[in-house]
């Protein structure tokens, strides 16, 4: 049976979520909701449900509502998630909510001790590896064909550069000096993560370029982050936010290398390389030829319907909590990363253990 979803926040991404959902048959959208009228109305028009302007309103009117789907913005594209989010999950209702899991750390593990207690699932759209090269590199990475890990190194940003650079105007990003962190590096460490494990330290050298200090922009755009891993490995990441072009790998490049291979996604969707180390070959020689996938795409809306079905899939199939896939607990994750990020920044590239994550304890309907 598909799964009665409840949407709020209807601006862009919104929209996107809602056109996910008219193509996917575990969906069932039957209401959207926005505290903007205007938006909330058009919504409503567009794919044939009622709109709400409250929560509260929409459940108590919809009780048969399963998911609701959280899709509101806010400062630093997340203040607005943690209340809407509280609300549905004290209905008892499952939760999907639009990264980053909150603005706030502090909300943020507030609201998934929250959906623990409520016995809710509570996921967050972590869709970056919700990918064809993604789930070829994890194939690679369970086979064990990539070993022991050594290194990971991620670059993600934007395309850009001080020809294309404008000072934000919208109050949600100017005057915040972790807009780009808090909005934006939820997505490489939940990739980094999901292949690697746990981050255990981090550290980090944040900027921005002279021609944003000049224009009075107090964004910290530019990040270079080094980690170590649970598992010993090592690890680098560097974002930025427009402020010049990315040559190889794109936008989105993501290399594991470990004791048996590494292997390199390129372009987020585009593809994958695989390069097994080979016995034989010095240490200084060519490189061997790798077995490269390439999936023909640059559709990287595709991500959100396949993250939204999984979260539909997981939800039908009543998986246990913790095997939600991105779950809150991932989000949270990635989330103590971010800020540990912003506390490293602010100490002047001071070393910074992130906070521990609360505990699993099982779900006793599956560990018997």
């Amino acid at each position: 049976m598909p799964v009665k979803i409840g949407l709020v926040g209807l601006n862009g991404i919104g929209n996107l979520h809602a056109a996910c959902y008219q193509e996917e048959e575990l969906a069932d959208l039957v209401a959207v909701c926005d505290v903007v009228k205007e938006r909330a109305d058009a919504a409503a028009e567009k794919y044939g449900v009622k709109a709400y302007y409250s929560v509260k309103d929409m459940l108590e009117s919809e009780p048969d509502i399963e998911v609701v789907d959280i899709t509101t913005g806010g400062i630093d594209n997340g203040s607005w998630h943690f209340e809407p989010a509280m609300e549905a999950v004290g209905f008892g209702k499952h939760v999907l909510v639009e990264k980053p899991l909150c603005h706030d750390i502090r909300e943020a593990r507030e609201l998934v001790a929250f959906a623990e207690k409520q016995k809710v699932y509570l996921g967050c759209n972590l869709n970056h590896y919700f990918t064809e090269p993604a789930a070829k590199a994890k194939q690679y990475v369970d086979n064990g064909d990539i070993g022991e890990l050594v290194y990971c190194m991620a670059k993600m940003g934007f395309n850009g550069g001080e020809a294309n650079y404008g000072l934000a105007g919208s109050p949600k990003v100017k005057g915040h000096p972790y807009f780009h962190m808090k909005a934006f590096l939820t997505h490489p460490f939940s990739v980094i993560r999901h292949f690697c494990g746990d981050i255990t330290h981090i550290q980090t050298f944040s900027d921005k370029p002279g021609f944003r200090r000049n224009a009075g922009d107090v964004m910290a755009s530019i990040n270079s982050i080094h980690m170590r891993f649970a598992n010993g490995g090592v690890g680098y990441l560097l974002s930025q936010r427009g402020d010049t072009v990315y040559g190889l790998g794109g936008w989105w490049s993501l290399e594991m290398a470990g004791s048996k291979g590494t292997f390199c996604i390129e372009n987020c969707v585009e593809k994958v390389s695989y390069w097994r180390a080979e016995k034989g070959i010095p240490a200084i020689s060519r490189q061997p030829e790798p077995e490269v996938t390439d999936y023909g795409t640059t559709n990287f809306d595709r991500t959100f319907n396949n993250r939204l079905r999984a979260f539909l899939e997981d939800v039908s199939a009543r998986v246990p909590f913790e095997e939600l896939r991105a779950n809150g607990r991932d989000a949270l994750a990635v989330l103590e990363y971010t800020f540990a990020v912003i506390e490293s920044y602010e100490r002047g590239g001071e070393l910074v253990r992130p906070n521990p994550l609360p505990p699993l304890h099982g779900d006793p309907q599956f560990m018997r």
